[in-house]
């Protein structure tokens, strides 16, 4: 492999956070509002914005809720006009996925999705790793036109899913791009790196940070109370970034 070959995508959810993905040495952002929730559609605000302050290319999620990926018909429909609004305010590439109840990809609405973002690329996101065979959903994801698929190995983390990674690389012979992600940190990005083969890896390289708030009332929470607290932040770091790039740097 060539020397600099990595290319790291961060998902951010934050301004912020995207200047400091880009800063730390991150090659992509994945645009999406509310991690907690594994990243669902963010606010076309926030895309003009961090695309004001950021050259690197920006992949919007396109993701109308949090939950499962089996969507509805309304669904489908906020889906696509979402697609036509973040295409029309400079998204350079979408991140998104759907599923059929028994585990399969639902190919006839990606392909409704995939032709509503053209000419934009689009990486399939982590539904893949909700699906029933995944070296068959592999195949159906290369006929349909995605140019990469974001993925664990089907596990908690793409570290434990590892064997799995490794496989749909060597299955997917370049026709389409295998981005590990899920739980990347320092600690185990090299390992993955090497024993995947792979050339992109995605992370979000967070830190927290406490609310510069004084005032604080501690009995209301915004959301369930399994929420992040309302004042603490998570933001990517840039030094986090920078030792993840230095990592993939030094990795042959």
């Amino acid at each position: 492999k060539k020397k600099q070959g990595f290319l790291m995508e961060v998902c951010v959810d934050s301004v912020e956070s995207a200047i400091n993905a880009e800063r730390g040495g991150a090659g992509r952002l994945e645009l999406c509002s509310s991690l907690l929730e594994g990243g669902i559609t963010p606010s076309i605000g926030l895309l003009q914005v961090v695309k004001q302050y950021v050259r690197i290319p920006v992949y919007t999620m396109i993701r109308p809720r949090g939950g499962d990926f089996l969507y509805s018909d309304r669904e489908v429909e906020v889906m696509k006009k979402d697609i036509e609004l973040v295409r029309s305010h400079g998204a350079d590439g979408l991140v998104l996925g759907a599923l059929t109840e028994d585990g399969r990809v639902d190919a006839e609405l990606c392909m409704e999705l995939l032709a509503v973002s053209r000419p934009l690329p689009v990486t399939f996101h982590r539904a893949f790793d909700m699906v029933h065979d995944p070296m068959v959903t592999l195949e159906t994801l290369v006929s349909l036109g995605f140019e990469r698929v974001l993925t664990s190995g089907c596990d908690c983390s793409a570290l434990e899913g590892l064997p799995l990674i490794k496989r749909l690389v060597e299955q997917a012979k370049g026709r389409i791009t295998i981005m590990p992600g899920g739980g990347i940190t320092e600690r185990n990005l090299q390992r993955i790196l090497e024993s995947s083969g792979v050339l992109e890896f995605h992370c979000s390289a967070r830190s927290s940070k406490d609310s510069a708030m004084k005032f604080r009332n501690s009995c209301v929470n915004m959301g369930a109370s399994l929420t992040a607290p309302e004042y603490g932040l998570k933001v990517a770091d840039v030094s986090k970034v920078r030792s993840l790039n230095a990592i993939a740097k030094n990795t042959l």
